[in-house]
């Protein structure tokens, strides 16, 4: 069954931003946790403090829109289940 809502698309096009986003922001968030136990296990070397600080910063950067865009799609989709759209 082909819809043809232009909201629906719209909100199907969010989602996948939103997705994408969230795999960006976790996977920086990821190379800092793995970069800073490299780091333990090595004494500190710069690039691991280097590394650990930049993928901080990106998810702390990228991590914030996809998560709240992500609420707002996932509400709108339930209100249009609870309303029968």
């Amino acid at each position: 069954m082909v819809n043809d809502d232009p909201v629906l698309a719209r909100r199907e096009r969010i989602a996948r931003y939103v997705s994408v986003g969230k795999r960006v922001g976790y996977t920086a968030l990821l190379v800092a946790i793995v970069a800073f136990f490299v780091g333990v296990a090595t004494q500190f070397p710069a690039w691991t403090v280097a590394l650990s600080i930049a993928g901080l910063a990106v998810s702390c950067v990228v991590l914030p829109l996809p998560i709240v865009f992500g609420y707002g799609v996932r509400a709108a989709a339930r209100e249009d289940r609870e309303r029968g759209v």
